[in-house]
């Protein structure tokens, strides 16, 4: 064997010093969950910085012909016990801050390791201590010590990841703040009463501190929360920020800066509000904050008792397919939502049965490959090797008993991968999980264009049936859905009384009025879902005009995977999210045979296609009108389509950004919302030929689209690079079945001739008779905040999966689910 100095000097040129920017992966395998407290350590690579367990580094080492590796173990270091607590553990303050890791707010306890590093020389496994650095040539010992000190200092990318600090209630003072200019109008705001200026809304009022106006706040997409006036105020006007009304107090108040986007502090409030005669010392508060309201959902009892069944005790389970997964951060909606994806077969024959191929064909830096790491997560969650106890801070023998706390994995890599860009699902903060599984789905969409797509398991067909009233003709569309949103009927609750009389006691400030939750049935919410829709204001082909329409929804086909969402979160009129507390019987089976689209019913006419006339005036020429620009690039930006904000503008005669929205907001259950536009002077819906980038065009077609498809979304999305990826990946299979492009060129003829895909996106079709195998709860108020565990029902008995820890269910709370996921039942 060689001299271990005349290796190093061998290899001396392949090693690097870590520089600022370098992205330094010594915490996690790109490959694996191994970690340096792992058996065997971490190899991080000494030129790419690519961290890998024992069972992958020889590999790397072979494929790549790198031969120096940093090697790190960590272990555990034992904990002092505290004589201020009979248990060793001193009481945990109760929090009163909205933060993490700072006085007042929640703890986060930080584990104590030992560390030993080396360098290690392959093949032979040849080490290097710092020792042995001493006695090499100068040109050796440096540029190695150099290296293993960078590696050593440079913060890891988990690291970096992983939010230490957090502070909800942290604001940054407004950059409009100081110097904010206030019209001298003689405005003078009274101490109530206050209703919206526009549509006379009492709630979410906001007033603006340049001219005083009072604006109710923004609309969601459900309808609820205001009318968008304060923000279309801002937008008329440029005026920056507001303070909502009824948060006032001596201490401050509630404002926002429409321009920086975001709440904000006002040093100056006080001589802002007292310019519109506002006395703040007098103020006093109305309403909670989202500060009062997020800390005391992490407090709160009853509803997380139930759903995390800790009432009981529960058996811990090891070994393959109940591993844990750790929490980094208000991260349980992503394990939520993977642990069931899993258990889903479409996604372990695709990721984990061939992890091996896909681990010998990954890049050259895997930790950015989205096939790798989600093969990586799948197999980490299957195998059994990370599905191991945790040992017990508290008892360092081992004597103590399973906790059902898991070693588990850490899925740091996965989840910066999949939030990466994302405004949301980059963050920290706790989110949706309904929403997040969409997310994932679309980037599956993305990934899997060639080749087998486990998305499909979930893909469905949906029939609208829209039937005119007075001509009594129908029009039939198609969509494409993943999910069916069940909505919650409260009125059909079935212990009303109970309910009013809590809600009496409670007015009457009973403070041992007990909590009582809506009974719903599950069989008022399918009815709600399957109800025809009144449709008052569509405009009818037949009759060439504007009357009453109803809508009908069925299933087209039925997936192999069905995902039932209660749609339990909304918005109070205060602009506050919150959940609705309810409890439905949600089936074990479900048959939706009845429920299957039946298409053009023998004798039935079609509406004609015909487009709806323009809008005109008498003694107007008749000539494509002038559409204001600007206001069609503001409802854009709100994230409508841009031919549904055309014709906003042009049904509403150019007549402002309030009466578009309304109009919006009154047709976007239209079936043609968001088809093109026709105006007098032109033979087309098209939009007009506009100029686009080139260098738009060239990135979305390296993206594995045409030039025409590219094409498409550029002009869909006034020519924005970002809007056009999101457009053209939520149209993906509008694509596909494109028979020609507007270029003039097939798809086939513009992607090298390959086949054109059959017409209409692929989907799995079978009988609709379903049995229940997982749900995913949530516990909390709203979205925001709270936690989510999933029970997933495994060789007949129910599995719950709380973060690291995995046990026998013992009463699975199925009527207080979010998401329900069901699975085909053969005949």
């Amino acid at each position: 064997m060689a001299d271990v100095g005349e290796v190093l000097m061998s290899v001396l040129s392949t090693i690097r010093v870590p520089k600022p920017g370098d992205r330094v992966h010594k915490d996690e395998c790109a490959l694996s969950f191994s970690s340096p407290e792992s058996e065997g350590g971490l190899y991080v690579c000494m030129n790419s910085f690519l961290g890998f367990g024992r069972q992958y580094v020889e590999r790397h080492h072979a494929r790549t012909g790198q031969r120096a590796y940093f090697h790190i173990t960590r272990t555990r270091k034992a904990k002092e016990d505290d004589s201020n607590s009979g248990s060793g553990h001193p009481p945990k303050k109760k929090p009163t801050r909205l933060a993490i890791g700072i006085e007042g707010g929640f703890d986060v306890e930080q584990e104590l390791y030992e560390e030993d590093y080396k360098v290690v020389i392959l093949p032979d496994r040849q080490e290097v201590t710092s020792d042995d650095l001493a006695t090499m040539p100068d040109v050796v010992r440096e540029r190695v010590s150099l290296s293993m000190a960078g590696i050593m200092s440079a913060d890891s990318v988990s690291h970096a990841l992983q939010v230490q600090q957090w502070d909800g209630e942290l604001r940054q003072e407004s950059r409009h703040a100081p110097e904010l200019k206030q019209l001298d109008n003689g405005v003078k705001i009274p101490p109530s009463g206050w209703r919206c200026e526009v549509c006379d809304l009492q709630e979410n009022i906001w007033m603006n501190l340049t001219d005083g106006k009072m604006m109710c706040g923004r609309r969601y997409f459900d309808g609820s929360g205001g009318n968008n006036h304060a923000l279309l105020h801002f937008q008329q006007t440029g005026f920056p920020i507001a303070v909502k009304l009824g948060t006032i107090t001596p201490d401050g108040g509630d404002v926002y800066s429409y321009d920086e986007d975001d709440m904000v502090l006002d040093s100056k409030l006080p001589e802002h509000l007292a310019h519109f005669g506002i006395n703040m010392m007098t103020m006093e508060k109305t309403e909670r904050t989202m500060t009062e309201l997020e800390i005391a959902v992490n407090q709160r009892v009853g509803e997380w008792e139930v759903i995390q069944e800790s009432g009981t005790t529960l058996r811990p389970l090891f070994g393959p397919g109940v591993t844990g997964m750790k929490n980094l951060g208000n991260s349980c909606y992503l394990n939520s939502v993977m642990q069931v994806l899993f258990t889903v077969p479409d996604f372990q024959q695709k990721y984990v049965s061939n992890i091996d191929k896909i681990i010998d064909e990954a890049p050259s830096d895997p930790t950015q490959d989205f096939k790798t790491q989600v093969a990586k997560l799948g197999y980490g969650l299957l195998s059994g090797d990370y599905s191991k106890p945790a040992p017990d801070p508290a008892d360092e023998t081992g004597a103590s008993e399973p906790r059902g706390d898991q070693i588990g994995i850490a899925p740091r890599m996965f989840k910066a991968l999949v939030g990466r860009g994302h405004p949301e699902f980059s963050t920290n903060r706790q989110q949706d999980a309904q929403e997040f599984l969409l997310h994932f789905i679309n980037m599956v969409e993305r990934n899997c264009r060639t080749g087998s797509n486990p998305s499909e398991a979930f893909r469905f067909l949906v029939e609208e049936r829209i039937v005119c009233q007075q001509s009594q003709k129908a029009k039939y569309t198609q969509r494409v859905d993943y999910m069916v949103q069940l909505p919650v009927q409260m009125d059909q609750a079935t212990n009303t009384e109970e309910l009013q009389e809590a809600e009496r006691r409670r007015e009457e400030g009973d403070s041992s009025a007990p909590t009582v939750r809506a009974q719903i049935p599950f069989t008022a919410c399918m009815a709600a879902l399957n109800e025809p829709e009144v449709l008052t204001d569509f405009w009818s082909s037949a009759v060439q005009s504007k009357t009453t329409a109803t809508k009908t929804t069925r299933f087209a086909s039925f997936p192999d995977h069905l995902v039932i969402q209660i749609k339990k979160f909304t918005f109070g009129l205060d602009w506050v999210p919150k959940k609705l507390d309810v409890s439905i019987d949600v089936p074990d089976t479900l048959d939706l045979s009845a429920l299957r689209a039946t298409g053009q019913q023998p004798g039935e006419e079609l509406l004609p296609e015909v487009a709806p006339p323009p809008l005109m005036t008498p003694d107007v020429e008749v000539k494509a009108p002038v559409l204001d620009d600007s206001t069609v690039s503001q409802l854009c930006e709100m994230g409508f389509p841009l031919e549904a904000c055309r014709k906003a503008v042009y049904y509403t005669g150019n007549t402002g950004i309030d009466a578009a929205m309304n109009w919006i907001m009154g047709h976007m259950d239209d079936a043609d919302f968001a088809s093109p536009l026709v105006m007098p002077g032109c033979s087309s819906g098209t939009t007009p030929t506009e100029s686009l980038s080139e260098e738009h065009l060239a990135t979305i077609v390296s993206m594995g689209f045409s030039r025409d498809q590219a094409t498409k979304a550029l002009r869909a999305t006034s020519n924005v690079l970002d809007r056009a990826v999101d457009w053209i990946f939520s149209h993906l299979d509008d694509l596909e079945s494109m028979d020609v492009s507007e270029g003039g060129r097939s798809a086939a003829e513009s992607e090298g001739g390959r086949e054109p895909p059959p017409p209409g996106p692929r989907v799995k079709d079978g009988p609709g008779k379903y049995e229940l195998f997982a749900f995913i709860s949530h516990m909390g108020t709203s979205t925001m905040c709270g936690h989510y565990v999933c029970h997933i029902k495994k060789d007949h008995q129910w599995v719950i999966f709380n973060d690291q820890k995995v046990c026998a269910s013992e009463k699975p709370p199925k009527d207080l689910g979010y998401l329900y996921f069901y699975r085909r039942v053969s005949e």
